[in-house]
């Protein structure tokens, strides 16, 4: 805390010498159909700026880019039309003295294709990028990220903001949507699935305490909560699909950045072949704790996480071939819980163990796009991946205070990925995208444990037993066709079938899919979207091996099939003003064949995903059930006239039912999460180099769930022992946190150099939220693991 004080103090020194002038930037960007991708030429990009201003337009060239030079720093709005195709009108573009602005924007073909439409100033900011996506879906950017409250520079803490989402759990960013496990979310970057992109990740997880992915290197991108289009596959949940940014086609530009959870950062991008339109962009990152406790300061803890990751992104530009571009993501990071180091007074230390965690995940893609002629392209992905783990603790009581090994994992995945799909514009009114993807998983697994273990030689310590053993190659095969077709100005049709094939269990489903939006009105529209989809189960249950009376082991769920999903979902939107928007979305979900025991328990696989850890169970059948069913509230006000606001709120139903066919509360089941937040930005002085943000935001959210311990059973064992019988039958309370965050963002009047500050203070009223009832085998009690107080996050940033 001492540490991060005194850097509060400090970053602002940096400030300072630059309050000086007035300031300008340059904004350049591509203009594309949005349905084939054809760069539009002669489209007219025109800068809605302030009475006075120099800045008049641009017009797009044979490449379909343009370049708007002299405009004023601070927030600026586009306006882009072109006959025949409807305007679109694109606010709150943050340009600032450090980093010339880039941008990709589509328009789409008006339906009657005859004459320009009148322009009516409003903008589509809740728009998805991917134009297949027409319900529970919205996009986000960057700079939310550092503007919002709270967000850790994680996208994943994002998307908390917006309905349906619950993530309550100030030590992991798992994303629970709509009361489903975070295991049903598929991460994609750049159209082709990714593992687990966070740091300390382990098999199987989609979150983790730190997220890897780095926001300054993502440019617009979508999250989608339910019944989503064909092309995604294998989840049951939601998708996280990600695109990189590219980097300045004409300049070099370099970013440094100092956070206290993201760590410190230098990125650097530039033109790559400018005969080519070609472009660079790189950034690495380096934990902030472990750079601290390297140089003698107090970190607040003695087990010091080390974290770093490496995104890339290189655009070729184009060639006769086509555009290729060649990007990758890696990330490692570990930390050290010794025993002699651990405070004793904490109910939940373990001063008898040390533990050591490693955790590494890498991913390199090459994409290609290829324009066929004006209506169709080709486009094509190949990547490979890795995710690996290694976990190792020693027991020091055992064995008279030597380290006795009592558990040893170590996972290694490598997955070749193949992506392709072509997509074509029949016309102004139809489209249609068809593609398949392959996935190839090399898996090497051993998980040994000797952990409360039964003696079977007789030596009094316990023995072995391998719980997870796998070393083999499994294919996840998938295809899909879709179309969007305008049945008239008002009514579009979208609607498709996705196909998946697992041949570990040789299981095959076949998905319809289908959404129709009906404009009601130019304020007033309605939504109805259906989903079909389903999941593989996660490795670490899948492969699970359970142990026999003879100590021998035999994996007991290989035979495990798909869980089925269906989504049906009903909105309502209404945009009462520019800038303003009110959804409301309801929804029911149907959940079936959930593993669940084949033995009458209350075990469902609904409960789990929001650990490092998966339950240890075998002999699994697929009979389980699930529901979900709520109603979303979303209020936003889009950032202009300087300020902007959001309030969502989220109620909902999740139970499930296991083999003893009692319905329960799902461990998800919240049952509320409502968020209020907003944000004001002043102009600081008359030069328009100056701003101050402020930004706060509130949440409330149910009390999850838990089952209660066993006290009597846990001591007698040794370990945490639960009231199976009475599974999510208690509730902890309801999660409280006010966070504040105050920014200045300065340009420099003599020089391309901005810098920008932000101080986040997390939780400022301290609240105690609970997050977890536990049994600790020390001290042999039930006590109480309550969540981060509060936390003052930092984060200063320096572009030139």
């Amino acid at each position: 805390m001492k540490t991060i004080l005194r850097i509060l103090l400090f970053c602002p020194i940096f400030l300072f010498p630059y309050l000086l002038k007035a300031q300008t930037q340059t904004i350049r960007g591509t203009v594309l159909d949005q349905q084939s991708e054809l760069p539009l030429v002669g489209a007219t990009v025109q800068l809605l700026a302030d009475p006075g201003t120099d800045v008049n337009g641009a017009m797009t060239d044979a490449d379909g880019r343009f370049t708007l030079q002299g405009v004023p720093v601070g927030r600026q709005v586009l306006r882009i039309s072109y006959l025949g195709y409807e305007p679109l009108t694109v606010p709150n573009i943050l340009v600032t003295a450090g980093k010339e602005v880039q941008l990709q924007l589509q328009l789409q073909e008006s339906y009657s294709s005859l004459n320009e439409v009148v322009i009516d100033g409003r903008a589509d900011k809740d728009r998805p990028v991917n134009e297949m996506a027409t319900i529970s879906a919205r996009q986000f950017d960057t700079e939310q990220v550092l503007r919002y409250s709270g967000g850790r520079n994680d996208v994943a803490k994002l998307v908390a903001n917006f309905a349906g989402v619950a993530a309550n759990n100030d030590a992991r960013n798992d994303i629970i949507i709509r009361g489903n496990s975070p295991t049903g979310v598929l991460w994609r970057l750049e159209g082709i699935p990714i593992p687990n992109p966070n740091h300390y990740s382990t098999l199987g997880t989609t979150g983790g305490p730190v997220s890897a992915l780095n926001p300054n290197m993502i440019t617009t991108s979508d999250f989608l909560t339910g019944a989503f289009p064909s092309e995604y596959g294998n989840a049951t949940a939601g998708v996280f699909d990600i695109a990189l940014r590219n980097g300045n086609k004409e300049n070099y530009e370099f970013t440094g950045q100092l956070g206290a959870f993201s760590g410190l950062e230098a990125m650097a991008e530039g033109p790559l072949n400018r005969k080519n339109n070609g472009s660079f962009a790189v950034a690495y990152r380096h934990s902030f704790t472990e750079v601290a406790a390297a140089a003698g300061l107090n970190i607040g803890t003695a087990a010091t996480p080390k974290y770093k990751d490496l995104t890339f992104n290189a655009d070729f530009g184009n060639t006769k071939l086509g555009r290729f571009s060649l990007f990758g993501i890696g990330g490692e990071s570990t930390i050290d819980f010794l025993a002699a180091e651990i405070d004793t007074t904490d109910l939940f230390a373990n001063p008898e163990e040390n533990a050591y965690t490693t955790s590494r995940f890498g991913v390199l893609g090459l994409k290609h796009s290829l324009l066929l002629n004006d209506n169709a392209y080709v486009r094509t992905v190949l990547s490979v991946s890795y995710s690996g783990n290694n976990y190792k603790s020693d027991d020091l009581v055992i064995d008279d205070g030597t380290p006795f090994r009592t558990n040893d994992v170590n996972d290694d995945e490598v997955t070749y990925r193949f992506s392709s799909y072509y997509n074509t514009k029949v016309n102004s009114r139809l489209t249609i995208r068809t593609g398949a993807l392959a996935q190839i998983f090399t898996l090497n697994t051993r998980f040994d444990t000797r952990f409360n273990t039964p003696d079977f030689d007789g030596d009094g310590k316990p023995d072995w037993w391998t719980q997870r053993d796998f070393d083999g190659t499994f294919s996840l095969l998938e295809g899909y066709g879709q179309a969007k077709y305008r049945l008239t100005e008002q009514l579009t049709l979208n609607g498709g079938v996705h196909a998946l094939y697992f041949d570990q269990s040789e299981d095959f489903a076949l998905e319809p899919r289908a959404t129709v939006n009906w404009q009601l009105a130019p304020k007033h529209s309605l939504n109805l979207g259906y989903g079909m989809h389903h999941q593989n189960q996660p490795l670490p249950v899948f492969l699970y091996r359970e142990q026999l009376p003879d100590g021998s082991t035999v994996a007991t769920n290989s035979d495990l099939g798909f869980t089925r999903s269906q989504h049906l979902i009903l909105g309502y939107d209404f945009k009462p003003a520019p800038n303003w928007r009110l959804k409301a979305e309801a929804y029911y979900q149907w959940l079936g064949d959930v593993p669940v025991e084949a033995v009458p328990s209350s075990f469902s696989i609904l409960n789990s995903g929001a650990d490092f850890v998966f339950p240890e169970r075998g002999s699994l059948v697929n009979a389980g059930t699930g529901r979900n069913y709520g109603l979303e509230l979303t209020v936003e006000k889009f950032f202009s006239r300087g300020w902007y606001g959001l309030f969502t709120l989220s109620l909902f139903d999740a139970k499930f039912k296991g083999s003893d066919q009692v319905v329960r509360n799902t461990a998800f089941n919240g049952r509320y999460v409502a968020n209020a937040l907003l944000g004001r930005e002043f102009a600081l002085g008359s030069s328009g180099r100056r701003f101050l943000t402020l930004d706060t935001k509130f949440t409330a959210a149910g009390g999850r769930p838990y089952t209660p311990v066993n006290l009597a059973a846990s001591r007698a064992a040794g370990e945490e022992v639960l009231f199976e019988d009475q599974a999510f039958s208690q509730r902890l309370d309801d999660y409280l946190r006010w966070d504040v965050k105050i920014g200045i963002r300065v340009n420099s009047s003599k020089r391309k150099l901005s810098q920008t500050f932000f101080l986040d203070f997390q939780n400022v009223t301290n609240n105690q939220n609970i997050f977890a009832m536990r049994y600790n085998t020390v001290r042999e009690e039930i006590g109480r693991l309550d969540q981060i107080g509060f936390f003052p996050d930092i984060l200063y940033r320096i572009e030139f």
